[in-house]
């Protein structure tokens, strides 16, 4: 299943333009995003919900950190080549919104959202990696932005199935379908701006 059809709100294909005019203040936005997604996979290490942690929930985490680790890596190389710095301070309210979704204090029904949650960023930001590489006229970009493209779209139906081990599949169904609704609503109400999470400019 492709994102476009998985996400309710399709990006308009002008957003990609009005991103890519500031195309090193957008590596710097994807420099912090990979280094949370980095983190964020590695904060699942230990909450698995059972006393012994299975193989498939440390090789998930682990080939999850992995990817998001050397799409860091990558991205840094293309700031620096291209004369860019990180800027000093980073904020995601895209983020910030979804994660507000997340059903604290409610045990395996607040680790699947987190999950859930994981997957529907992972979700968007290939999506968005897609625009990128499409309306990208910088032969090195276009080349960066589709080779996230299947990277992205593994960690979604990762954390998917994660979810799908901590809840039954009925249940993380109807919590998914719940989530992509309320995602769609978040991301058309984000500031514009040169972000992979930005709204429209």
């Amino acid at each position: 299943m492709g994102n476009n059809k998985v996400l309710l709100h399709e990006t308009p294909p002008e957003w990609a333009g009005g991103v890519l005019r500031n195309p090193i203040a957008l590596l710097s936005d994807q420099a912090y995003l990979e280094k949370k997604a980095a983190n964020n996979a590695l904060e699942f290490l230990n909450l698995w919900p059972g006393a012994k942690i299975p193989a498939f929930w440390l090789s998930s985490v682990a080939a999850i950190a992995g990817d998001e680790a050397s799409h860091l890596k990558m991205v840094l190389k293309l700031l620096e080549k291209r004369g860019g710095a990180l800027e000093r301070s980073h904020k995601n309210p895209y983020a910030v919104d979804l994660h507000r979704l997340v059903r604290r204090g409610k045990g395996n029904q607040g680790l699947a959202d987190r999950l859930l949650v994981s997957a529907l960023i992972e979700a968007r930001s290939c999506e968005r990696f897609g625009r990128l590489a499409e309306a990208c006229g910088d032969a090195e970009l276009t080349k960066f932005y589709s080779g996230l493209i299947e990277s992205e779209n593994g960690h979604y139906r990762l954390f998917v199935n994660m979810a799908k081990k901590v809840l039954p599949t009925r249940e993380v169904q109807i919590r998914w379908s719940r989530l992509v609704e309320e995602e769609a609503q978040i991301i058309q109400k984000q500031p514009v701006g040169p972000r992979i999470h930005s709204g429209m400019v």
